[in-house]
């Protein structure tokens, strides 16, 4: 499918899965962790998961306990390590926030904006010292 690893990232990504461990013996890490990118490349919630990936409950819970363990973070150090070109950023152009999501308040944006700047401005007194005023 679209979301699903192929099978050069599949290799690429294998080494670096944990191991053996406690308990029964995990289901198909190739079919979860296409799961679980199919989440995070869509945002979809995870109740709308397809079925093609398995129970969601079981993709969930390894996508959650391995950020636990920190095996996402060692997956993406050791890719990077292998790619003297990685590169890091973030792309704000994906994220979309209505203003009110600030806590501005709502109604005409000039009025509120000029509200905002006319409070935003030093304000005090000036104190005058007389001579007749003992000073104590």
């Amino acid at each position: 499918m679209r979301f699903d690893l192929s099978d050069e990232e599949w290799t690429t990504i294998k080494p670096y899965l944990p191991q053996g461990g406690r308990g029964p013996k995990r289901v198909d890490d190739r079919r979860v962790l296409n799961g679980i990118f199919y989440i995070l490349r869509t945002g979809v919630p995870w109740r709308d998961l397809p079925e093609r990936y398995g129970p969601r409950t079981t993709v969930y819970n390894r996508y959650v306990r391995w950020a636990r363990r920190g095996v996402w973070k060692s997956i993406f150090d050791a890719l990077v390590s292998q790619n003297e070109n990685s590169l890091f950023f973030i792309d704000s152009s994906i994220v979309k926030a209505h203003r009110a999501a600030t806590g501005a308040k709502g109604g005409n944006w000039r009025r509120v904006s000029a509200a905002h700047a006319e409070a935003a401005q030093v304000k005090f007194t000036q104190l005058s010292m007389k001579a007749d005023v003992p000073v104590a």
